[in-house]
């Protein structure tokens, strides 16, 4: 089920989705909106245009019967399922100028449909749900804009929301394991939660053994030590298909590190090479590299289940692993800045030592926000997994990615929840990704 929300509520978060895209292309020269044809990108003139015609298809089309305000053109252009990846660049696609008008025009008829469909100023369920989604999946598009700027060494973009400054960005390290007790756990979302996504369907209980948990992501400063005790070249630390992409990629250290003398780092944020950043989470780096690091370390990656148990779970008062779970890992209560780097407010990561205020119940820090952080298991269905209208967006990849959680400082606060599950293939290291460390414990 989905909670009804209140129309003005949703014309307010569409608009603000959109502001967020229109923030992140301007500026942007007709080049730079293109970029060069690479796997782990999209020419963000595409990607814009497919964020209206998400909407468009889902709701004005497939529940109201009207026709694309491109016709046969949306289909075309903008079916990401239909549209192979390597094809978006040689498309021929409308200007900036008309791709912002039917970006508009949908938008006109988002909410002029509000105004004809909802009682007492609510949307239906069902309507709550799709609108809802469509915000979701543009927020989830705008993350992908930051880290396609990043990846194209784009300049650092110019958010309106930024002008709220992280006061701890620099509050040093946050050291430490959490010792969880085993037992039974309810994972993934209860059908009553205000909103979920099909992979999240529905909790389920399991088993949970004894282990212990970082309290913190690993950091740039300790990933360093594996970089400079060669780490990335002895093979006995990396997975067979590691040692392939690592290869092919032929690199001895994070992708947008830069050697700065012997022993010393900087990273580029941006277009900027900035000095490497102590203290804040190690970040774009793919599954191969945590999985390597962690070997290294003699550690290894949380399963999903862990990680969930450490970010949601409580302990009861004897000790044992309560019954209950918290929304977040703070409580009940939506993000705020004072407890999660989200909303790219920060535009940037911040170390891993602040925001106290956000710790699970089992002390555990930033455990939403600042970096994603990879698990060690495949993405896979739960067992009451059934998909919904958007029947593409998790049944596809199951198998064949690796589960992320947590969210990074990019993410939009409102999509965000510790049973949020994010997927991608285990070579992919662009994204705003970076993990913490576990180990098992006896009984």
């Amino acid at each position: 089920m989905t909670t009804q929300v209140n129309t003005a509520q949703l014309t307010a978060m569409m608009q603000d989705a959109r502001q967020r895209t229109l923030e992140l292309v301007e500026g942007l020269s007709a080049d730079q909106l293109m970029g060069p044809k690479i796997q782990t990108v999209n020419p963000l003139r595409w990607e814009i245009g497919h964020v209206a015609y998400w909407y468009e298809y889902f709701i004005s089309r497939s529940l109201d019967g009207e026709k694309s305000l491109l016709g046969a053109r949306a289909d075309e252009l903008y079916d990401s399922i239909a549209v192979a990846h390597d094809t978006r660049w040689d498309l021929p696609l409308m200007s900036l100028e008309d791709t912002l008008s039917y970006m508009q025009g949908v938008m006109d008829r988002l909410v002029d449909r509000l105004g004809t469909i909802s009682q007492d100023n609510m949307a239906s369920e069902s309507d709550s749900f799709i609108y809802l989604f469509g915000i979701f999946h543009e927020d989830m598009h705008t993350e992908a804009f930051l880290w396609g700027r990043q990846t194209l060494a784009y300049p650092t973009p110019k958010l309106a929301v930024a002008e709220e400054v992280f006061c701890e960005r620099a509050t040093g390290p946050c050291p430490g394991y959490a010792e969880i007790p085993g037992g039974k756990f309810r994972m993934g979302a209860e059908i009553d939660a205000p909103f979920l996504f099909d992979n999240e369907k529905y909790a389920h209980d399991v088993e949970v053994a004894p282990f212990a948990i970082a309290r913190a992501p690993v950091t740039n400063s300790e990933f360093s030590e594996f970089v400079e005790a060669d780490g990335y070249i002895n093979d006995a630390y990396w997975c067979e298909d590691g040692i392939v992409w690592r290869n092919m990629r032929n690199i001895d250290h994070p992708g947008y590190w830069v050697k700065d003398g012997p022993g010393r780092w900087r990273m580029r944020r941006f277009e900027h090479d900035i000095e490497l950043p102590e203290n804040e989470p190690v970040i774009h780096v793919s599954w191969y590299e945590a999985n390597a690091y962690c070997r290294w370390a003699g550690l290894r990656l949380p399963t999903e289940l862990e990680w969930e148990v450490a970010a949601l779970g409580m302990p009861a008062a004897d000790g044992s692993l309560a019954t209950t779970k918290r929304r977040y890992p703070w409580g009940d209560t939506p993000p705020t800045s004072n407890c999660a780097n989200l909303d790219a407010r920060a535009l940037g990561s911040i170390d891993v030592g602040a925001l106290p205020d956000g710790d699970s119940a089992f002390g555990c820090r930033q455990m939403l926000g600042n970096v994603w952080e990879w698990t060690a298991d495949r993405f896979l269905p739960f067992p009451d997994f059934a998909p919904d209208s958007y029947k593409e967006y998790s049944k596809n990849l199951f198998g064949n990615t690796r589960v992320l959680r947590g969210g990074a400082w990019t993410t939009r606060g409102r999509m965000m929840h510790g049973t949020y599950r994010n997927y991608f293939s285990p070579d992919r290291w662009n994204i705003f990704s970076g993990f913490r460390t576990c180990r098992s414990v006896l009984k």
